[in-house]
């Protein structure tokens, strides 16, 4: 079972390959990322796991690609015993070689072939590597995905990463440190990451570089494991006790010290499983390490990782799964959505955009659509705001008497009485006032139609947002264009309508409207604010006065006072309050009048008492059509904008899309698109495939 598990692991590293090791892919595996700088050993200790020789050697970057390690434990063959297989055979230059038909690669961009020449290996990896890279010491993402069949090891699945550098050397890249930090970043910063941080024990720990790397995204060192290289060129009476022990850098995982072939060895082409023997007496014969053998060495290290690796596979697989059919799931939705690729006719492909556009339209308009949100409002409801809150409080908070004063008023009622003074209040002036402040609405009337094109605009930005809108640039384009002018000879006529609604009010003042303030209750009701009555009571007897009493005191006082006044304020003549002067000389003079003639000086009472009631009647009628047009204007925008657009634009749409004499061209399919379709087909087919091999755990 445990092996299965790292097997299947490896299964859905060779099946997500094709995506990548970026963002493009879905699913972060568990796997364990090698780092460490170019002289720590980091390739001989990935070659002692193995047992074999298979990596590139030389001087500078030799590892310029991720190497994806697969190895997989099996049982020798039944016709070559396990004495076999360490028999050392001699190759045709004399060297010592260990192939044998139990030990094999693969690679995954050559499925089928079989590479028993573990030479032959490196020279594939250094062939794939230039291929990618080219001969210069560039580097690459793009990783190599290798397998290893072997009796002799662990089922295991590591990555091999490019050694950190500082200073470019010969025909490297300036920035070559940076780009291999940041590849490096991108591999080990990924949560389900078992870091391998391979190190000199000979050097200062803490200037490790690989542990320093390791420490930025593991700053607790729960997913580090440290491997100490060169521990038998250590000075003499020194040791690494002390950082085995976890008294320097501690970390969770814990470090373990092995030894590699030196150059030497390599040279005499010694075998790594000869080295293994030797690794193995030098820590049951050292001082330092005798009493711990057992937990050092590279047999040791294998099965750390192995446990390690098997540990984290049984934590994270429910996540991976639960990951895969999320991922499997919005690709899936994703493709459905951007549809197959082109087999309709052109006209096939217009006819349902246009009814497909229609149909949105209409249900954004009526709160129909399958999307309502719940963040904002929204079409139709955004139009019913305008109405009611916007245009309904505009036309509200408009005040008759904010443009226009009492001496404005005072100067109408004489201009509107012509040559005879009236002797009553003046319908004339009234109407001239009333009809000045009706117009007012004319102006909030027709912003109220320009902020339904706006929502109307906005609505059609809305639909065409839709990824099956996007796929057809040219005829989402002539849609857009197409609907925009049909909304511009919509708003025409419109105006003119709301314009004959205003201008009718103006033209036709109702007098006699039932819910008009009536003359005598206005006089009425000024007088009563001019000249509050006091309660009258009978000097005799102490009881009020009834109606009939107070009003002929009233008129007797009235005629008294009328007695009183001087013949020229009997006449209450308003043209009383236009001349103060009393210098008799001009007053025989007969002056003409000034150029420009104002009303001048305080208003008389009788002026006031008309001006006032004159108010009155103007605010009654005004609130009468403001009230008749914050309930007749969002009808005619319904009538005349909105429902025309519902009822005429697929009409519209069909006509001037089927006259269009390049039809081929407006459905031709966005280039985004048809990649994007290629990719989701490729996404799709690489997480079915994923979701087959996880299912059978």
């Amino acid at each position: 079972m445990d092996e299965s598990l790292i097997q299947t692991i490896n299964k859905l590293q060779d099946a997500l390959a094709p995506l990548g090791s970026g963002s493009a892919s879905p699913v972060d595996l568990p796997q364990i990322t090698v780092v460490g700088s170019q002289s720590s050993g980091k390739s001989s200790v990935l070659e002692n796991i193995v047992g074999r020789e298979f990596l590139p050697r030389g001087t500078g970057i030799v590892t310029r690609r991720p190497l994806v390690l697969q190895l997989i434990n099996r049982r020798a063959s039944s016709t070559t015993n396990n004495d076999l297989i360490d028999i050392q055979a001699i190759d045709s230059k004399g060297n010592k070689t260990e192939n044998n038909p139990d030990e094999w690669g693969e690679f995954l961009h050559l499925p089928g072939k079989k590479f028993y020449n573990f030479d032959d290996i490196r020279k594939e990896i250094i062939r794939e590597t230039e291929a990618k890279t080219g001969k210069n010491a560039g580097i690459s993402s793009i990783p190599i995905n290798l397998r290893i069949y072997s009796p002799h090891v662990l089922t295991l699945t590591l990555v091999d990463l490019p050694g950190m550098t500082k200073v470019p050397v010969g025909d490297q890249p300036k920035d070559i440190e940076k780009q291999i930090r940041d590849m490096l970043i991108k591999f080990i910063s990924k949560p389900n990451a078992i870091i391998l941080a391979v190190n000199s024990a000979n050097q200062d720990l803490a200037n490790s570089d690989g542990l320093k790397l390791a420490r930025e995204v593991d700053p607790e060192g729960s997913r580090t494991i440290g491997v100490l290289t060169k521990v038998d060129l250590m000075d003499q009476g020194t040791d690494v006790i002390d950082i085995l022990a976890g008294r320097v850098i501690p970390l969770t995982k814990g470090y373990v010290p092995v030894i590699n072939r030196g150059q030497k060895d390599i040279e005499n082409h010694k075998t790594i499983r000869e080295a293994l023997i030797d690794e193995k007496k030098f820590f049951e014969n050292h001082p330092s390490y005798s009493s711990k053998a057992h937990y050092c060495g590279t047999p040791f290290l294998a099965k750390k990782l192995n446990s390690i690796l098997l540990s984290h596979i049984r934590q994270t697989l429910p996540d991976i799964k639960m990951r895969i059919e999320l991922a499997l799931k919005k690709y899936e939705t994703e493709l459905n959505s951007l549809g197959p690729e082109l087999v309709q006719s052109p006209s096939s492909i217009v006819l349902s955009v246009i009814t497909d556009f229609c149909n949105d339209y209409k249900g954004i308009l009526d709160g129909q659509t399958k999307d309502i949100s719940s963040n904002e409002l929204s079409g139709g409801a955004r139009i019913s705001f305008v109405f009611h809150e916007i245009f309904k409080n505009g036309i509200y908070a408009l005040d008759p008497f904010d443009q226009i004063k009492d001496a404005d008023i005072r100067t109408i009622m004489y201009n509107s009485s012509g040559s005879a003074p009236s002797l009553f209040v003046g319908t004339q002036a009234f109407e001239v006032l009333v009809k000045q402040q009706i117009h007012r609405f004319e102006e909030p009337s027709l912003r109220c139609i320009t902020l339904v094109f706006d929502e109307l605009v906005r609505i059609l930005s809305q639909i065409l947002q839709q990824p099956e809108y996007s796929r057809y640039p040219g005829l989402k384009e002539k849609i857009s264009q197409i609907f925009i002018q049909f909304l511009r000879d919509c708003v025409y006529p419109t105006n003119t309508f709301v314009t004959d609604v205003i201008k009718s009010e103006e033209t036709y003042i109702n007098t006699a409207h039932p819910d008009l303030l009536k003359g005598s209750q206005a006089v009425s009701m000024v007088q009563e604010k001019l000249h509050p009555k006091p309660i009258q009571v009978d000097p005799k007897t102490g009881k009020p006065l009834s109606a009939q009493q107070q009003q002929q005191q009233a008129a007797a006082a009235s005629a008294a006072s009328a007695a009183a006044l001087p013949d020229d304020d009997k006449s209450g003549s308003f043209f009383g309050g236009f001349f103060a002067s009393k210098n008799k000389k001009r007053l025989v003079a007969m002056e003409a009048p000034p150029n420009v003639l104002k009303a001048s000086g305080t208003m008389t009472d009788r002026e006031t008492q008309e001006t006032e009631v004159i108010k009155l009647l103007i605010m009654s009628y005004f609130n009468i059509v403001k009230k008749t047009i914050a309930d007749l204007i969002p009808k005619a925008v319904m009538l005349k904008l909105i429902t025309m657009s519902k009822i005429e634009i697929q009409k519209v749409l069909l006509e001037k899309l089927y006259g269009d004499k390049d039809l081929e061209s407006l459905v031709k399919e966005n280039e985004l698109t048809t990649a994007r379709r290629k990719e989701c087909v490729k996404m799709v087919q690489v997480l079915k495939h994923a979701s087959e091999i996880v299912s059978t755990v």
